[in-house]
């Protein structure tokens, strides 16, 4: 093995040390606060836990893993991952990799890094800038960490694609790292490139916005989630979640101090069982690579086929809406139904639709028109 793939095996021990030490610290400190003032109900552990453990040797991983997850309060994340026992949230090779913010998480450079050491990809939302929507660079690099390496065919090695992860700038620790970024300017640690990192984990709220709801009913799902389940090579497993409480911690009308997460409130948090993706899933992938090949063969013999990169037929060809759109509302589905065997009462059909959303305000944070819940959008 050359220095040069050694060197991309896996992140830098400095990195790495410091990554386990964030992760760690701010699992832990979620745990303190999840056990020691409030009440916790947790369902299916021991299976996920089970599930981790078979994942522990990222060489022996066969497939990526993607949670999907109601949002209900800016602090899902980190606090619902308090749950797990300690050893596993020191161990960021077998935890998640997340989805924040880029206007909140990575404004500066401290919390670049911060956020990037705790394994959180910078994604714009198009409320908040034009750089956002369903084709951002992140999505792509979530796809490739989800994903068996190489990234690329054969010819498309032999060159350097543009817009995949191939710059290289100094980071923290190293004297450069490979990274991509997100609008031309920017630039952020491209996690995928090392081999450690393949068929990792990848946690998604794919409702968008923090969705406070007495019922707690689901929003519409958006389509970066189709594009992880449609587009990772392998098809990856998908595990639903649901949790319950971490609204009554950050309510969306709390008053001062307003960062100050709430205690005293009853967390419940639930962990689904393994979907059989080939059956939810099978019949609308195969209609995505007949979609891909037929792309392939228009493209001139010199062209890159890069993991994740689209052209514009397979962004807005009508098939290829019409597959995502139908990946998001078989997961939905399915996340129902876990909601449903807790007791909580049937959702409206009509909620699964975003055109029943689209009356919303274009605004940051409201009450919604539809079913009269308090909405976030960060």
């Amino acid at each position: 093995m050359t220095s040069q793939r050694l060197s991309l095996r896996q992140p830098r021990l400095p990195w790495r040390a410091t990554s386990s030490f964030v992760m760690g610290v701010t699992g832990m400190l979620s745990r303190g606060f999840l056990y020691g003032l409030n009440t916790v109900e947790v369902t299916g552990l021991q299976r996920f836990l089970d599930i981790l453990d078979k994942r522990k040797d990222p060489e022996k991983r066969e497939r990526g893993l993607i949670t999907v997850c109601n949002h209900i309060s800016v602090m899902d994340d980190p606090l619902i991952w308090g749950v797990l026992p300690l050893r596993y949230l020191f161990n960021p090779s077998n935890m998640r990799w997340g989805l924040g913010a880029h206007d909140i998480c990575f404004k500066n450079q401290a919390l670049s890094t911060f956020f990037s050491l705790g394994q959180v990809l910078p994604t714009h939302r198009l409320l908040y800038s034009p750089h956002g929507g369903v084709f951002q660079p992140t999505i792509p690099e979530a796809i490739r960490l989800l994903s068996s390496q190489p990234f690329s065919t054969p010819k498309a090695q032999e060159t350097t694609s543009p817009t995949a992860s191939s710059a290289s700038i100094p980071d923290p620790f190293t004297s450069g790292g490979l990274t991509y970024t997100t609008t031309g300017t920017d630039s952020h640690p491209a996690p995928s490139i090392y081999a450690r990192n393949r068929h990792s984990w990848v946690h998604v709220f794919p409702e968008g916005c923090t969705h406070q709801d007495p019922r707690k009913s689901l929003r519409y799902f958006k389509w970066g989630l189709s594009r992880l389940i449609l587009e990772s090579e392998p098809m990856p497993d998908v595990l639903p979640m649901f949790i319950d409480g971490t609204h009554d911690m950050m309510s969306e009308d709390r008053g001062f101090p307003r960062f100050v997460p709430r205690a005293g409130a009853k967390l419940r948090v639930a962990f689904g069982e393994l979907l059989d993706a080939e059956r939810a899933f099978g019949d609308l992938r195969a209609r995505w690579r007949e979609l891909v090949r037929r792309e392939e063969k228009m493209m001139s013999s010199s062209a890159q086929v890069v993991r994740g990169e689209l052209s514009d037929e397979l962004k807005y060809g009508k098939e290829a809406v019409e597959l995502r759109v139908e990946v998001a509302v078989r997961v939905r589905s399915e996340m129902e139904k876990l909601r449903v065997s807790l007791g909580y009462p049937e959702d409206d059909p009509q909620l699964g639709l975003a055109e029943t959303w689209a009356k919303e305000p274009a605004e940051k944070g409201f009450r919604s028109n539809v079913d009269g819940s308090l909405v976030k959008k960060e």
